[in-house]
């Protein structure tokens, strides 16, 4: 079973369970897979796994920059909802490496790269998309990235 098919029979058991909260977040997700899906041009059979993950990856960055917004707002409800929904699409996404994961991960793609300056950016964030997608938070690679640059 693909994650499109999970997707969907999730959906199925909210709303037998009768799960509003789940039931709207996986739909509002299908709703963004199935947007992307008809902009690639890709059939109503086919979705693919790396489909799924982009598209809920999106998903949960926008909601973690909404809440930082909420909160500085001080609409605490409205990023506790945000919350939970991330955690229903969280289980759409592999399992996110650790810090020091993603350490050692930022250092294999230095050996295989070989930069030499900042000037390489582009070309240690393109590996580290093929390596790590939908498994790390880009923003905290680049973070590393650019520490290990500085230094």
């Amino acid at each position: 079973m693909n994650l499109y098919e999970k997707l969907n029979e999730n959906m199925k058991n909210a709303m037998r369970s009768k799960d509003k909260e789940a039931l709207s977040t996986i739909k509002l997700l299908k709703s963004a897979i199935d947007l992307a899906r008809i902009n690639n041009g890709t059939r109503n059979d086919e979705c693919s796994d790396d489909l799924v993950i982009e598209v809920a990856s999106k998903q949960v960055k926008t909601h973690k920059e909404s809440i930082i917004e909420f909160r500085n707002a001080n609409r605490n409800d409205l990023a506790d909802n945000l919350e939970k929904e991330i955690k229903i699409i969280s289980a759409y996404l592999p399992e996110q490496l650790s810090d020091e994961e993603l350490e050692m991960e930022v250092q294999k793609i230095f050996d295989i790269v070989k930069p030499e300056s900042k000037k390489d950016m582009g070309k240690i964030m393109k590996e580290a998309n093929e390596r790590l997608k939908g498994r790390a938070d880009f923003k905290k690679v680049s973070e590393i990235v650019n520490s290990k640059l500085g230094a």
